[in-house]
């Protein structure tokens, strides 16, 4: 990783660690519920102090960046929409390791929350997360009514039926049948590359982008989220849970078909590497500021866990 990426990775990752870290206090609707929540937020706490790259909030910020919308008055919009995009990714994680679903006891290196509390408690904080992600774009401070409706709406669609949680029906439906590299890719555009791709959307939109800057970004977040997920897959073949910080080798385990299982790993290197190079072409008229976006593609591609 060079030092540009680290630093700018370290910064948006800090970043939204500090706004995390004051969602996991819980405030009741009612004051009569006062206290009744207390042993909610440790669970709370653990889901949202799990640590991770936090690659999604880092690319709102980069997108920002590349279309030159940074600016003070747009810090706390920005903010929302990080965490709102890492709180969904959160929720979708704890939700994929309950036993009906993925089924996994590792998470990050730490036990997945219905190992560490209940699965009850594990699907409940989920629900919470993932309602708490729409407040906060809702609430985004200084932003028009109009984008705030267009936030919600973008992490809806990505996060839900035709989105994320449409992609994890398609890959628990196809789980011990074979299925195409086209059928591959459309799940995983899905199940990975919508939320990619809206991470990029939100702060494009905090920023007020053109349509041609945003389409950019989108495509930008096409080629890079399928590319996520090619790395995924040879990572769980290649990689072991001490670097991985989950379970190894479950994929195949399972009987899913994955990119290895088609491509074989050589051909699996050389998709990412396709498909990275395709989202570098699609920042190519956007000068020095997309540079963050093409060191963290790079990042993406080339990472060992």
């Amino acid at each position: 990783m060079s030092d540009t990426v680290d630093a700018f990775l370290e910064h948006s990752r800090a970043r939204c660690e500090t706004h995390l870290q004051a969602l996991s206090s819980i405030e009741p609707q009612d004051s009569r519920a006062a206290g009744a929540l207390g042993g909610f937020e440790p669970a709370v706490r653990y889901a949202l102090q799990s640590g991770g790259k936090r690659i999604r909030p880092s690319l709102v910020y980069a997108a920002a960046v590349a279309i030159g919308g940074v600016a003070p008055e747009r810090d706390a919009a920005l903010d929302n929409a990080a965490c709102a995009v890492e709180l969904v990714h959160t929720y979708s994680l704890i939700h994929d390791d309950l036993p009906a679903m993925d089924d996994d006891d590792l998470r990050r290196g730490r036990p997945t929350l219905h190992k560490a509390f209940d699965e009850a408690t594990a699907i409940l904080v989920g629900d919470g997360l993932q309602a708490l992600a729409f407040e906060l774009l809702a609430d985004a401070p200084q932003l028009a009514a109009e984008h705030r409706i267009t936030m919600v709406k973008v992490l809806a669609q990505a996060a839900g039926l035709g989105g994320m949680v449409g992609g994890q029906f398609v890959d628990i439906a196809a789980t011990g049948t074979p299925i195409t590299l086209a059928q591959l890719q459309g799940l995983h555009a899905l199940k990975t590359g919508a939320l990619i791709r809206a991470a990029l959307s939100l702060g494009a939109i905090v920023c007020e982008a053109t349509p041609g800057q945003r389409q950019a970004l989108e495509l930008y977040g096409d080629s890079i989220g399928l590319a996520f997920q090619v790395v995924d897959d040879i990572l769980d073949v290649e990689g072991s849970a001490a670097t991985l910080g989950k379970t190894g080798g479950k994929d195949a385990m399972a009987g899913k078909t994955t990119y290895v299982s088609l491509l074989g790993l050589e051909g699996a290197h050389s998709a990412a590497q396709a498909l990275l190079q395709q989202g570098l072409a699609a920042l190519r008229d956007m000068g020095h500021r997309a540079d963050p976006l093409r060191d963290l593609a790079h990042l993406i591609v080339n990472r060992q866990a």
